[in-house]
């Protein structure tokens, strides 16, 4: 049986007047990689800082594996792992020195934990300059080596790819899936960097103005995809006929570039489009079609040129 690792419970936050978070509510299974994703201003680092316990909650629950984190904080906390925000380190120290600060104020961390992770996270060579001379992207990593230190329960992280190369990317996004699949952890991630939520996470949930607005499976295209869009593409001798077409018949506008039609289209109106072109003596040489990807989607529910 799937258990659950973190629920939120109608959970409001509120600075004076204005409330920031509104009735937020969702859970993550161990073993899920979870996406939280929204726009600027959105609410999202406001919910990591009271999953992990550096804000109060206003009103509402956060349960990490049963255990509240405002009446039960310390046993909650302790499956826990965070980066929020960027992650912070003494500049002054080695990477290594700074992993065995953190060390100690958790019993039981022995040298050979901290160079398990140093090698997971692929920081072997420089782990033992000092803070001050690593990149952003290398800091990036020592901070989720730190924050694998106990091995937690729970992982949370914010921004977890930034600064990264692309081959930095994809193994903290190996490295992640590798962690929930095998380990049984539950990670949550917060990013902008759409595609790779849309790569690494089981699951996402749209937030927006501190509600969320849209959750579902990565791959299911029930329920965000609200109008179940396809990207059609067709290349067509008549291209101005066919654009003719779709805008009386369907009411639908094309982009046209070199003969090819490309437009957006709900996958059973499809056929009877091809159809209409063929009974009006078209010449259709091909059809592609592609989904819509999580940024398309993304857009389609929060709508376009969002400010916060």
């Amino acid at each position: 049986m799937v258990q659950t690792a973190i629920e939120l419970v109608n959970v409001h936050k509120s600075f004076g007047r204005k409330e920031v978070i509104k009735d937020l509510s969702f859970s993550i299974n161990e073993g899920e990689v979870f996406g939280l994703i929204g726009p600027n201003g959105a609410g999202k680092t406001t919910a990591i800082r009271m999953m992990v316990g550096l804000m109060r909650v206003s009103s509402g629950d956060i349960r990490i594996f049963g255990k509240s984190i405002q009446t039960n904080f310390k046993e909650a906390i302790h499956k826990v792992g965070a980066i929020v925000e960027n992650p912070e380190m003494y500049p002054f120290l080695t990477g290594w020195q700074n992993l065995k600060h953190y060390a100690r104020m958790i019993p039981g961390i022995r040298d050979e934990r901290i160079d398990e992770v140093i090698q997971l996270v692929g920081l072997q060579k420089p782990i033992h300059q000092k803070v001050s001379r690593y990149s952003l992207g290398m800091r990036q990593r020592l901070g989720i080596a730190q924050a694998l230190l106990h091995r937690p329960k729970v992982l949370i992280l914010d921004e977890p790819t930034n600064g990264l190369d692309p081959a930095g990317i994809r193994e903290i996004r190996q490295y992640i899936r590798r962690l929930a699949r095998d380990e049984k952890v539950a990670v949550m991630i917060s990013s902008h960097l759409l595609s790779e939520i849309e790569l690494m996470c089981d699951r996402i949930g749209i937030i927006q103005n501190g509600k969320l607005i849209a959750l579902q499976n990565i791959h299911d295209d029930t329920e965000l995809d609200i109008k179940n869009l396809r990207e059609i593409t067709m290349e067509v001798l008549e291209v101005e006929k066919a654009v003719e077409i779709l805008q009386s018949e369907f009411d639908i506008e094309a982009v046209v570039s070199n003969n090819i039609l490309s437009f957006q289209s709900e996958k059973q109106r499809i056929p009877l489009i091809i159809k209409s072109f063929v009974e009006h003596g078209l010449t259709i040489y091909q059809v592609g079609m592609n989904r819509l990807t999580l940024e398309d989607k993304f857009f389609e529910v929060i709508g376009e040129n969002i400010i916060e």
